[in-house]
């Protein structure tokens, strides 16, 4: 099955001022596509931190995904990192300018400098479309750059998915059991021992002061994962 990583970049995010909710959105559409999300890292607004993940990860999975750092201001510098990555140079291009500029009546007026750096697009990359604000991400090799905020990421993955490779979807369904974990284990172990092929998690939570376990299985194979649903449905 092809994979993905993705690396979330941004100081905000690993200060706990921002919840990120953008790998949820990716995870769930990589499953779908059949292409297995293997990692995820979140790292600073610093280059060198951002040009040693990409060179990292876009050499161990067929796809990379970034989220964030591709605005106006002067900490968004994820562009220029993606491309001192690859070795490329940058600048403002003519497709991403004229993208940008019909968000304004009088864009030669209205697209100061801040706004340019939007348009700064490393060289040979190829634009991600974003119906939202206009302002593209990019596609270089196979690293896919898209912005942080929650609504256009998810425009930009609903881009980039149809464009890539994938293999057969990922299947899932859950059962929610009113125990706890200790009571658990040693059935759901039983279970996923006779069914191999699945994948079976545990994720305990608190409701109403008492202890609930949802289990999760997910397989590629819709009849093997009702084999094992069946099971797990009788633990409830």
């Amino acid at each position: 099955m092809p994979t993905a990583a993705m690396i979330v970049i941004g100081d905000e995010i690993l200060s706990g001022r921002t919840q990120d909710v953008n790998v949820q959105v990716l995870a769930k559409a990589l499953g779908a596509r059949g292409i297995t999300l293997s990692e995820v890292r979140m790292i600073p607004d610093d280059v060198d931190s951002i040009v040693a993940t990409v060179n990292a990860l876009r050499g161990q999975v067929d796809n990379v995904f970034t989220s964030g750092g591709i605005g106006p201001t002067h900490d968004d510098i994820t562009a220029d990192c993606i491309a001192q990555a690859f070795g490329v140079g940058i600048s403002v291009r003519d497709d991403a300018r004229a993208i940008l500029a019909t968000n304004y009546v009088n864009p030669e007026r209205d697209l100061n400098e801040a706004r340019l750096r939007m348009a700064r697009i490393p060289d040979g990359a190829t634009l991600i479309d974003n119906p939202v604000s206009k302002a593209p991400g990019f596609t270089l090799g196979n690293v896919h750059v898209m912005a942080g905020v929650p609504k256009v990421f998810a425009c930009m993955v609903e881009s980039v998915m149809p464009t890539l490779t994938g293999g057969v979807p990922m299947l899932s369904d859950d059962v929610l059991i009113e125990k706890g974990e200790g009571a658990l284990a040693g059935p759901l172990a039983e279970i996923a021992h006779r069914h191999p092929e699945v994948s079976i998690g545990s994720y305990p939570r608190v409701v109403n002061g008492g202890f609930v376990v949802n289990i999760v299985a997910r397989c590629t194979d819709a009849d093997l994962l009702e084999a094992a649903m069946v099971e797990l449905r009788q633990l409830a």
